[in-house]
């Protein structure tokens, strides 16, 4: 099966929730028996952005999920300000 790569990059609008937000993503994966994604990477940097997210998935609809996730999830709707999603263009491109 073919994985794409995508990467979510978020900003917060509480300022020390970095690792909060780390910890609660890094080990996101489906739970469903037809799906196959998981968070691959999660990563606080500078810059523009507070947190850099990288999923591997193998449908779009995959990667909606967590997106999803991260803006509706309870304690992370307060802490997130906004996202971006950046998709890779090829599946299994190394």
């Amino acid at each position: 099966m073919a994985y794409y790569r995508g990467y979510i990059l978020i900003r917060l609008k509480i300022v020390g929730k970095e690792w909060d937000v780390v910890e609660k993503l890094k080990d996101l994966h489906s739970k469903e028996e037809d799906e196959d994604w998981k968070v691959t990477y999660a990563i606080p940097v500078y810059g523009a952005w507070d947190i850099m997210i990288e999923c591997s998935f193998s449908q779009l609809s995959e990667l909606d999920k967590v997106v999803t996730y991260c803006r509706i999830e309870n304690e992370l709707s307060q802490w997130i300000e906004e996202t971006t999603t950046l998709v890779g263009t090829k599946p299994d491109y190394s």
